[in-house]
Formats: structure tokens, sequence, C-alpha cells
């Protein structure tokens, strides 16, 4: 049946229609379901409880004195502490009526008020507000039953009734015993959202680093592999007739795959040991020569305007990857064998323009690709720009704007 849960023991079965019965209701906290048991720190407090009772009641003689069944009370206060993880609303109620019954019981005053305070502070840092306040106000409202009314039919015989005041004064304490476990609580679900702030922020940090990892493999193979498509293409339709031109091509792409195997390694070097020191200087805009030379080697004439300025090693690098891919979206998908690149500074930030003159070709030319997705997440990563389209005389161009200095580099 929906919304009902059954227990099963050796007994006969039990369904409970709105889930387990307050006494069984499980921690919400960190540790719930999966926390160890507290012996030591339940030892302790029994030990102490046990001891300083003996102690206390030395000094209180009007009272009764401990006998088996107060010792059997003060255990069984203290011992219960030992499911405070677990069952921390039963435990702290039943520590509070164990407590009750010993003081009705007219056993002298002592430390087992110490097992009430541990079973309402778990209660509190699990979750149980409302039970912690609960047993504790219980607690003081029958200690107050019975020292100013019940004490009359109560041991031990000729007790006084106690003052106002001095129910006052004890429950004073309850606030105080409260406000600590506030504070515990507080702490504890702070300490635990900023461990999982942490771990979003080590998720997120290793999500963008593959996707780094992600664009610069694009980047490389990308362009090599289209020098390698257009040239291998050129040596099979002059393997016949040109026999050198086609030798030509196969060197290129050797040197081409060489150059990309490189620097695929080098990228999935440093992917296997994060933080190591990079075997080779990451490209920049001073190698834009090279890039060039390859251009020319799959048929494209490249045209460099403007002298690179001095730039960080990820803005360098940055634009190096963005003159990259235009140029071989160029030979992918452009009819033009021409292509200008125009370097400028102006106004503390570098502007890239690479332009071809089309016509464009292919199926793939309306710059939805991945290639011109990772030029605008290379661009806004440091704070630039990217627009790339068709010009209106033909052609298609990429116009890029970086900063200079990053957030990181001032």
């Amino acid at each position: 049946m929906a919304g009902m849960q059954e227990e099963r023991g050796p007994g006969p079965r039990r369904a409970w229609r709105y889930g387990p019965p307050w006494w069984g209701r499980a921690g919400t906290g960190p540790e719930a379901g999966t926390a160890r048991w507290p012996w030591r720190s339940t030892a302790l407090v029994t030990a102490f409880v046990l001891v300083g009772s003996g102690f206390a009641a030395h000094g209180q003689p009007h009272r009764e004195q401990l006998d088996g069944f107060a010792r059997v009370l003060l255990l069984a206060a203290s011992v219960v502490l030992l499911w405070r993880h677990r069952l921390p609303v039963a435990v702290t109620f039943g520590a509070a009526a164990a407590t009750l019954v010993y003081l009705a019981a007219g056993y002298p005053y002592g430390p087992v008020f110490l097992a009430v305070a541990v079973g309402c502070f778990s209660a509190v840092v699990s979750g149980h507000r409302r039970a912690a306040w609960a047993s504790v106000g219980l607690l003081w409202a029958g200690h107050a039953l019975v020292a100013m009314w019940l004490y009359r039919w109560l041991p031990p015989p000729g007790d006084r009734a106690a003052s106002v005041s001095q129910e006052l004064a004890v429950a004073a304490w309850v606030p105080a015993v409260a406000a600590v476990s506030e504070l515990a609580r507080v702490r504890r679900e702070q300490w635990t959202r900023d461990r999982a702030e942490r771990a979003r922020a080590a998720r997120r940090r290793a999500d963008e680093e593959r996707l780094r990892m992600a664009r610069e493999l694009h980047d490389v193979l990308a362009h090599s592999i289209s020098v390698i498509n257009v040239q291998a293409g050129m040596g099979l339709a002059l393997l016949d007739s040109d026999p050198a031109q086609a030798r030509a091509a196969l060197t290129t792409i050797k040197a081409a795959s060489k150059e990309a195997l490189g620097e695929v390694r080098q990228v999935l070097d440093t992917l296997r040991a994060p933080g190591a020191a990079p075997r080779a200087p990451a490209p920049g805009l001073g190698r834009l020569d090279e890039l060039a030379e390859q251009a020319a080697a799959a048929g494209l004439t490249v045209e460099v305007a403007g002298e690179p300025p001095e730039l960080p090693p990820g803005t360098d690098l940055a634009a190096f990857r963005i003159v990259q891919e235009a140029l071989t979206n160029v030979v992918r998908h452009s009819g033009s064998r021409h292509a200008r690149v125009r370097l400028e500074n102006a106004a503390g930030r570098l502007r890239l323009r690479i332009d071809d003159d089309g016509p464009a070709t292919g199926a793939d030319t309306g710059g939805s690709g991945n290639g011109l997705a990772g030029m605008r997440e290379r661009a806004a990563a440091l704070g630039g720009t990217i627009e790339a389209g068709p010009r209106p005389d033909g052609g298609f161009r990429v116009l890029a704007e970086l900063p200079l200095r990053t957030r990181e580099d001032r």
C-alpha cells in the first residue's frame, strides 16, 4: 500500500502509515546511518556520571543514598547515549526520562544532567531541534512539579518545597545548553557546505581542464588533418603524371603528421601529469611563419601584416590557435587559395583579422562548427570577443579582439 512502510522481524509484521514513529527516526546529519558507535565518549560520560554521583551523595546526606536502583537509572541515562548518532530523538527523551525518575526518587543531584546535555546536543546537531527542546523542557517541568508540589508524597521524607527563584535558576541552564548545541549545529552545517563547495570547485576545475585539453586536441588535429587531406588528394592526383610533385606532397604529409603527433603528445603529457612543465614551449604568434608555410603546403597563400606584440603565454596560445583554426576553415570550406592575416594593437587590445575571398564550398560553411565555437570559447575565457561571418563583398572574415593583459597577469 502506497505511503506505508513495513518493519519485519521475528514477530508479526507491523506497518506504519506515516513512516516510523518518533522513537525510531534516525538523525539527518552527515553521520546518520554511517556513524560509528561512540563507545569511548559514552564510556567516559558513564564513568563520570557514576563516580561523580557517588561523590555528590556525600555532600547531600538529606537526599536518598545511592542504591542499586539509583545506579541502574544512572547507567540507563548514560548508556543510552551509545545510540545518540543513530536515534537522537529517542536518546534525548530516554536520557531525560531516566534523569527525571532518578530525581523524583529523591536521589542526590549531580552529574546525571550531563547525560541529558549530551543527548540534547546530539539531537540539535542532527537536526532535531524541537525534540531536544521538548525533552529538556519536559525534564525541567517534571522537576519543577516534583520540587514544588509532589515532594510531599515522594522521598526523601521531610523534604521542603523549592522556591520559584531556585527553579528559574535551574531553567536558565536550558537555553544555555540549547545555545551551545545550536552553535555546534551551525558550525557543522557551515563545514558541510564548505566541503561540498570545495568538491564542486574541484569538479569544475577538472571539467574546465578537460575542456581545454579537448579544445587543444581539436585545434591541433583539425589543422594537421586538413593539410594532410589536401596533400593526400594532390599526391593521388599527381602520382602518375608528376611523381616529383607527389613525392613533395608525401613529404609535407610526413612533416605535418610529425608535428601533430608532437603537439598531441605534449597535450597528453600535461593531462597525465598535471602541473608538470611542458617539454616544449607552447605555440604562439611567433610561429605565424611556420603556420603560413603549412598552409602553403596545402595550396593556400597566406599574407601576414603587422607585428605580434608581447603577449602573456595564455593569450599568445589563444591567438595562435584562432589564426590556425581560421586558416584551417579557409582550406576546408573556401574556394579561395589566398588568405590575409592582419595584426593590430589598439587601446590595449590585440585585433586579429583573417580574410579570404571565397567563394564558400561544402555544406559546413555557415560558421556553426566546433572550430568557430572553440575560437569563441578561447576568446571569452580571456575576456575577448570573436566575430565570424560572410563579408558583404564575398568571402569570409574572422575578427578577434583579445586583451593584451588578462586579470591573472595584472
